[in-house]
């Protein structure tokens, strides 16, 4: 009977019980907190699937499966943000963005040699290099999920679930068509200042080639286009910052391309995030924006578009 009468006064919180107010206040927080970076961490892949393909071909992903890989980790951020922010579906929230959390670092993990140091900017606002602070970013965060997980009532409403997976997704697919209709069809400028001197772009094939020239993934691709035959398509380059160095890239990388001093202007129509990057014009029109620079891309792309054989 003295157990029955606790239990009743102390029922379990899978039974339903509220839990003391600082263990629900702080479950609450950090569910918040989760909720913020991962909505918001993966409505910008969404809303940029190209620009975040780059970015995951750069940290060592195989570059024909960046944009899979994008939608689904972007969707995979904003369903496991909407869970934990929603009481009755956060547990299942909380193990998602947990499970997200340790692959992620077992990736990075793998490859930790070769990234080391490199930019990782997952979250916005969250500036952060690979190196022992990125692990230790992480592992607070997966505290903070578990910390939503154990002080949680057990989820329910599968089907409520589900729905939410297929608007995310819907929304995926909706991002990932506006996104297609942007990457061609736009018009370029007429002219651009290269090596000093005005010329026209408005006719025939070019490439603009925007690299910075203190940048290894830059300085690699543009190895690798130095081999290729151009046919009649012309190369500019168009280095986005420390432009005095252009020249100097050019020849070690053997591209030996003129460069632009236009980067700024050209790059309010044809905008992306950080270099490399690449856009092929044909009779002064974009005929596609080009955002993998890999063993593979872009050069099928390119040669696709026949501006290289």
């Amino acid at each position: 009977m003295e157990n029955m009468q606790d239990s009743m006064a102390h029922p379990r919180l899978d039974a339903g019980v509220d839990l003391p107010a600082w263990k629900a206040g702080f479950a609450l927080a950090c569910a918040a907190l989760l909720a913020l970076l991962f909505i918001v961490s993966g409505g910008w892949k969404l809303t940029d699937p190209f620009g975040w393909s780059a970015r995951l071909v750069q940290m060592r992903f195989p570059g024909f499966l960046s944009m899979p890989g994008t939608l689904a980790v972007g969707i995979a951020e904003v369903f496991a943000g909407l869970l934990i922010l929603v009481p009755r579906f956060r547990r299942w929230g909380a193990m998602l963005i947990s499970a997200l959390l340790v692959v992620f670092m077992i990736y990075v993990g793998l490859f930790y040699n070769e990234l080391r140091g490199e930019e990782c900017s997952c979250f916005p606002w969250i500036k952060r290099a690979v190196g022992p602070g990125f692990f230790a970013g992480d592992i607070a965060m997966l505290l903070a999920a578990l910390a939503a997980w154990k002080w949680s009532r057990p989820s329910v409403n599968l089907k409520g679930a589900l729905m939410t997976l297929g608007a995310v997704a819907v929304f995926a697919g909706a991002s990932y068509g506006v996104a297609m209709t942007q990457n061609s069809g736009k018009q370029a400028p007429d002219t651009l200042t290269v090596d000093g001197k005005l010329t026209s772009i408005a006719s025939g094939k070019v490439f603009l080639y925007f690299y910075d020239p203190e940048c290894a993934h830059c300085d690699e691709a543009a190895r690798r286009m130095s081999k290729w035959n151009w046919k009649d398509t012309r190369v500019i380059g168009l280095p986005t910052r420390v432009p005095h160095f252009g020249a100097e890239f050019m020849t070690s990388t053997g591209l030996k391309a003129p460069n632009s001093s236009d980067a700024d202007l050209v790059k309010k129509t044809f905008p992306f995030g950080d270099p490399p990057y690449g856009v092929a014009v044909e009779n002064g029109r974009q005929k596609a924006s080009l955002q993998i620079f890999d063993k593979d891309q872009p050069e099928a792309d390119l040669r696709k578009l026949g501006f290289i054989e």
